[in-house]
């Protein structure tokens, strides 16, 4: 017998700042644009700096009780020690008009950009990097610490290590298994030193990071050949989050698709029981996801918020039957036992999604680029009534 979702359940979705709010011009994001390794620059973006609360309106007439968003470091610290009152203060009007809509949020303190002083100077391969960022940390919790209801200090740890330090897609742009292993412990030590520093002023405000996930299966029946494929999904998913020793009050999960495993060329492919390839070129698997959360709360034993699950679907064609089939992954999961807090779709809006510029459609509301225009999508219609389904027993 299915469990309900819990009373208190957080029905949401997500966004970042560089991504939305438009004119973002003193991060390292915007200087990789400028460079031309990104497919369009990303401008103006959503234009969610002037237009908050337009957006959250939006949200709160689909039913959401809770909005993630990031905060953007190099507009809270445009120079090295010098923090912006200006940046902060309208950090804060967002934070309380979020509040006034009965929404909880959920803010991310490194959602991949850097200010340019620090990408220039430091980097997270640089030894200062954990020092500098939880002194940026200090300065938002003293002054926003009261506004928000989750923090996450950072943003898909392994992703941006991934494609920053050894693919050399993102920025710094770097080949470097050295500084990617050095990079890789000052993120671990800067959120450590973040979370001490949340919860020496507020122990309650629950801290932690989200990291991408993949579910991975094998195609060979093979026990051994299983147990290898189980130790690979270990190290890709939950590496990370084992390396933060504990500090750590829930388990973040950003997912999107599953991936195969095989004895024979092509080694890995996407997992597509549909046959759907989505405009990233991804398959659509919701089983994956039930599974991911089974194995984080078998692990952890800690409370599980999906902060990222979308599609990419400019036509929405499948956006409909793909929240409806994640969802009904999740609570799968809550039936079997797992203690799963919240969902955030992702995203509210079509949006700058970084080299791939603004092609990629995840928005549950499309956005005209020229006039900013945003209209909801009919799949926006389909999460609303999901959503008052499912938040009132």
């Amino acid at each position: 017998m299915k469990k309900d979702f819990p009373e208190n359940f957080l029905w949401g979705v997500a966004c970042s700042s560089h991504q939305v709010e438009g004119n973002n011009s003193n991060n390292d994001w915007w200087e990789w644009e400028q460079k031309g390794k990104t497919k369009e620059k990303s401008g103006w973006a959503c234009d969610s700096w002037n237009r908050y609360i337009v957006d959250h309106k939006l949200a709160e007439d689909l039913g959401c009780n809770s909005f993630r968003l990031s905060l953007e470091w190099s507009r809270i610290e445009p120079e090295e020690g010098v923090f912006s009152e200006e940046a902060l203060g309208h950090y804060k009007k967002v934070l309380i008009d979020l509040e006034k809509r009965g929404m909880k949020r959920a803010v991310t303190l490194f959602h991949w950009t850097l200010p340019i002083w620090f990408s220039q100077k430091y980097g997270w391969h640089h030894p200062q990097s954990p020092e500098i960022f939880s002194r940026y940390c200090q300065k938002v919790i003293d002054f926003l610490g009261d506004e928000m209801d989750i923090l996450l200090t950072i943003n898909e740890p392994r992703l941006i290590l991934n494609k920053g330090y050894l693919a050399g897609v993102f920025p710094p742009g770097k080949h470097n298994p050295i500084l990617f292993l050095e990079a890789r412990k000052n993120l671990i030590e800067g959120h450590k030193r973040c979370f001490d520093l949340v919860k020496k002023r507020n122990p309650n405000l629950p801290v932690g990071i989200t990291q991408f996930c993949n579910d991975f299966r094998w195609s060979s029946g093979n026990k051994f050949f299983k147990r290898i494929v189980e130790r690979v999904e270990d190290f890709y998913n939950w590496k990370f989050f084992n390396k933060l020793e504990g500090k750590f009050d829930f388990v973040g999960i950003n997912y999107y698709f599953g991936l195969s495993i095989n004895l024979i060329p092509p080694f890995v492919k996407m997992i597509k029981p549909d046959g759907i390839t989505t405009e990233m070129g991804w398959g659509i698997h919701p089983d994956g996801l039930q599974e991911l959360i089974k194995n984080a709360w078998r692990k952890y034993k800690k409370p599980i918020y999906i902060f990222e699950n979308g599609i990419a679907d400019g036509e929405d064609l499948h956006r409909k039957k793909f929240i409806e089939s994640h969802v009904k992954a999740i609570q799968n999961a809550i039936s079997e036992g797992a203690d799963v807090r919240g969902y955030f779709y992702w995203s509210l809006l079509d949006n700058f999604e970084w080299c791939e510029g603004f092609s990629k459609k995840f928005g549950l509301c499309e956005v005209d680029f020229e006039s900013m225009e945003r209209k909801p999508r009919k799949s926006y219609h389909a999460y609303r009534d999901i959503i008052r389904k499912k938040l009132i027993k």
